[in-house]
């Protein structure tokens, strides 16, 4: 059984997919941009403001759900230019404590609306 996941504290999907879907204990988070869900504008003044915003509605859906990072256990990052992993991987870092998801970085060739980082993440729900 599944059961879709929606919060007006995350933007709203852009194409015919859900922000999360639950399916059992497992919780998949749709890929995040940085699109601040209060008016719908894209955040793309510098890759660590980008990174902030997409961490934040990750966050906004995580507790839609009743979750949090720490029962995030995979992660996926796609960036248009791996020059700015590092500044990425800082702000990531820093939602996470300890027992770190598992997780890839790929750079890709493009992202939704141009923008430079997208993340999707699955969670667990015991």
């Amino acid at each position: 059984m599944k059961k879709i996941i929606n919060t007006p504290d995350a933007p709203a999907p852009i194409g015919p997919y859900s922000q999360a879907v639950m399916a059992g204990n497992f919780l998949f988070l749709s890929g995040q941009v940085a699109i601040n869900p209060s008016n719908g504008e894209l955040v793309l003044d510098d890759i660590k403001t980008e990174t902030k915003q997409v961490m934040e509605n990750i966050k906004a859906v995580l507790i839609e759900a009743g979750v949090d990072f720490s029962s995030i256990v995979k992660t996926s990052i796609f960036l248009k230019d791996m020059q700015n992993f590092a500044q990425v991987n800082e702000v990531y870092g820093a939602y996470f404590t300890d027992q770190f998801p598992a997780r890839e970085t790929v750079q890709v060739a493009g992202l939704p609306k141009n923008v430079n980082v997208e993340i999707s993440v699955t969670a667990f729900k015991p």
